[in-house]
């Protein structure tokens, strides 16, 4: 229970509904008398939405909600999103404003993002959903990255000065 932003009446429901520019909370009352409209989700918006809820599952279906923490790492954004991008929206034929306007996002994020400017999380899901392709790759150790640190110590300043020496 709320009250009216329009009408002043305390403790009563209310909707979320457009007046104009601005979101207000109304009650029943207020949104049939002045003919208001309630705020509706863009339709890329609510796709995304949709399928982030199948998707992420919660905490072992426990109805919780949040990310599973144990999948963190799993995934990375490829080092090619920028191209993935503009070709899989080109081969649609699709011009920049047109892809925003079925993401429900602005122009200079789709700009951003073909410049190779990463996207949010949010964004890259619904550059996957709307150009129906993968952003996210599995990850690969890195070939360079040192596995055994031998005894356990990195290298010190003495030790550094002693090789120099050799």
């Amino acid at each position: 229970m709320a009250d009216c932003e329009l009408c002043g009446a305390m403790k009563v429901g209310t909707r979320s509904v457009t007046m104009g520019k601005a979101q207000v909370e109304a009650c029943k009352r207020c949104v049939d008398k002045m003919g208001l409209v309630e705020k509706t989700v863009a339709p890329g918006l609510q796709k995304a939405r949709e399928s982030t809820n199948a998707t992420s599952g919660g905490y072992g279906g426990l109805g919780r909600k949040g990310k599973d923490i144990m999948l963190r790492g799993e995934k990375e954004l490829a080092e090619d999103f920028a191209k993935r991008v503009a070709t899989a929206r080109n081969a649609k034929g699709w011009d920049k404003r047109e892809l925003a306007r079925k993401m429900a996002e602005k122009v200079n994020i789709i700009q951003n993002v073909e410049s190779g400017k990463r996207p949010t999380d949010a964004v890259i899901r619904k550059l996957e959903n709307a150009l129906d392709i993968s952003l996210m790759v599995v990850v690969t150790p890195d070939e360079n990255r040192q596995l055994d640190m031998g005894s356990g110590r990195g290298l010190t300043l003495g030790d550094f000065l002693l090789d120099g020496k050799d």
